[in-house]
């Protein structure tokens, strides 16, 4: 399966005619924040694919068009404090918004975020049961704490979510809000199952959705042998 992950600031390659020749074996897109909405409605019409997203801190509550107003974008799935199943299989979560910093939309405090992150807790455990694994893709706008995050408060990272990539593993974190400037800026890092990468402007990413199946079919038998049920 190959994604497309996106965030922060349109690319020309992306908006473009030219589009479906550059990205079009391209199986699903994941919004990670701060797009205009019509962008998004972009990708969705010209590559016919679904998409998820989360918002970003400086997210439009209404975006304005030549087909009204909206507070989303039409045809995308928001993916804030959800646990989802795509239809092809892939497992997703995700929350939205940075840490507060001038109480403007879509900032939370770390207290608030740790609410949120817990809250996504049953759906995992469900997943778990359903699937044999908790989660293949965490999105979310800002970053972990200490993990591609800055020193300044508006993009300071977010503890609840280091705790949610330890505990649960997804094969992936993706997140945008930091913008990247400079060529040797560390936007990818593994802890431990988990690649974290920065989306910002986008990002073509692989997955193997079949591996993450067939570990998850593993660890559901193994799971079930543990439990007696097992032959």
């Amino acid at each position: 399966m190959r994604i497309l992950a996106l965030s922060d600031v349109e690319s020309n390659l992306v908006y473009s005619p030219q589009i479906g020749k550059r990205f079009g074996a391209i199986n699903l897109a994941i919004g990670c924040g701060d797009l205009p909405y019509y962008y998004l409605e972009y990708i969705i019409s010209s590559l016919d694919i679904p998409l998820y997203f989360v918002r970003g801190n400086h997210a439009s509550q209404i975006e304005s068009g030549a087909n009204g107003d909206r507070t989303g974008p039409w045809g995308a799935v928001d993916l804030h404090q959800r646990v989802l199943r795509d239809p092809s299989g892939l497992l997703m979560a995700g929350i939205e918004g940075s840490i507060r910093y001038n109480n403007g939309f879509h900032q939370y405090t770390q207290p608030e975020m740790w609410s949120m992150v817990l809250g996504l807790v049953p759906g995992l455990y469900l997943n778990y049961m359903r699937y044999g694994r908790f989660l293949d893709v965490f999105v979310t706008h800002a970053p972990p704490w200490k993990i591609h995050d800055m020193e300044d408060l508006p993009h300071q990272g977010i503890r609840a979510f280091n705790w949610l990539i330890r505990s649960f593993q997804p094969a992936f974190h993706l997140h945008g809000h930091v913008h990247v400037y400079r060529s040797d800026t560390i936007t990818e890092t593994i802890v431990g199952k988990t690649r974290v990468i920065n989306t910002f402007g986008y990002r073509e990413i692989t997955i193997d959705l079949e591996k993450l199946e067939g570990h998850g079919q593993q660890a559901a038998q193994s799971s079930g042998k543990e439990l007696g049920h097992g032959r």
